[in-house]
Order: structure tokens, then C-alpha cells, then sequence
């Protein structure tokens, strides 16, 4: 078994990222990508929270009905949901239907509106400086950081909740606050052509 494969289309990818085409298109075109925004960092943040215990293959096949039922992941619509909503999103078989993660989100929504500079700022705040180089294996890659640890007692201080240090250091990977492809991965390959460039 070997922590990198290469696909039918000739491209070498970390080994989870050549399981599923949806992992390929996923581990291709957002994995590792720096993310911004409010919202966009919600709704991965929300995602996450509701992987806990659960494959993340499952919850990026419901991506676009989790989408639909929480508006987008608008946070100011999300923070204005209540008991009918709740009842909504419970009802939803698109989704995951877990009233403790459903509630969790929406209190992470309001949360999200008190932060001063907003979570987008918050969260990158916590981005260590890129590694020296990269892992050559997942042996390399750990689960959890004294910065996704910061990070998580932050979140919580404020008032969200289901996000633990190890929820946090993966959304520190799927939004490019970590870049965890290893070394032969076709997108760190990319990346360090990028960096010669000087894109």
C-alpha cells in the first residue's frame, strides 16, 4: 500500500484522493487551496462539525443538499433559524439528521456574528507558516497542532461548538491554512511550478 497513486488519467494523487471520483475532484480542486470569506469558511467549518464520527465522502455526496437547506450557508440567514427550522433540517433525509450537530450549527452561526473581524480573520489567524518541506507520507501528516489546539480553544471561548482541536486541523487542511499533499502529489508538483513562476 502505497500513500500515493496514480489514476486511469496519469495523474499521481494522495492515496485518499484516488479512492472516488468524487475524491478526485475534491482532493484536485479544493484540498489545500487557501480559502476566504465568512461564509464559505462557515460552511466548511459546519461540514466538518457535522463529519465528526461520520466518512467525509459521505458528507461531500450531500454537500449540495446540505447547501440547499441551510441557505447557502449564509451566516446571518443561518443565525436567524429557530425551532421550525430546526424541525425542518431534522425532516431533511439530504441531510444529516443529528438535532445536536443542526443546533450546533446554528449556534455557531450566531457565534460567528459576534467576532469582531469575523471568522474568516479568526480562523487564518491560527495558520502556521508553511512547513520546510512536505510530508512523503501520511505518517507525516498529523491529526491534531498546538495550532488547530489554539484554534479549537478559541472557537470555543466564543461560543462554538462541536469543533475540537482535530475538527480544526482538518478544516485547517481543506481550506489551505496547512497544503498536507505529499511530495509527488500532481497538485503540490503544481504548486511548487506555481511558486518558480512566482504566481
Amino acid at each position: 500500500m502505497t500513500d500515493l497513486v496514480t489514476g486511469p488519467d496519469g495523474l499521481t494523487r494522495c492515496a485518499w484522493g484516488s479512492s472516488t471520483p468524487d475524491y478526485a475532484v475534491y482532493h484536485d480542486t479544493e484540498w489545500g487551496r487557501p480559502l476566504r470569506g465568512d461564509d464559505a469558511l462557515y460552511e466548511r467549518l459546519t461540514l466538518e462539525a457535522f463529519q465528526s464520527g461520520l466518512s467525509w465522502l459521505t458528507i461531500l455526496r450531500k454537500r449540495p443538499a446540505f447547501r440547499l437547506a441551510f441557505d447557502e450557508f449564509r451566516i446571518e440567514r443561518v443565525a436567524g433559524y429557530g425551532e421550525a427550522d430546526v424541525a425542518r433540517l431534522l425532516a431533511d433525509a439530504g441531510i444529516v439528521r443529528n438535532r445536536a450537530k443542526i443546533e450546533a450549527a446554528i449556534a455557531n452561526a450566531r457565534a460567528a456574528l459576534e467576532l469582531p473581524d469575523g471568522l474568516s480573520a479568526l480562523l487564518w489567524s491560527y495558520a502556521p507558516p508553511p512547513r520546510a518541506a512536505r510530508p512523503e507520507s501520511f505518517a507525516e501528516v498529523p491529526a491534531l497542532t498546538p495550532e488547530s489546539t489554539a484554534m479549537a480553544k478559541a472557537l470555543k471561548k466564543s461560543g462554538f461548538r462541536f469543533v475540537g482541536p482535530t475538527t480544526a486541523y482538518a478544516l485547517m487542511q481543506a481550506t489551505g491554512m496547512v497544503d498536507d499533499h505529499l511530495a509527488g502529489c500532481h497538485v503540490a508538483a503544481a504548486q511548487v511550478a506555481r511558486d518558480e513562476m512566482g504566481a
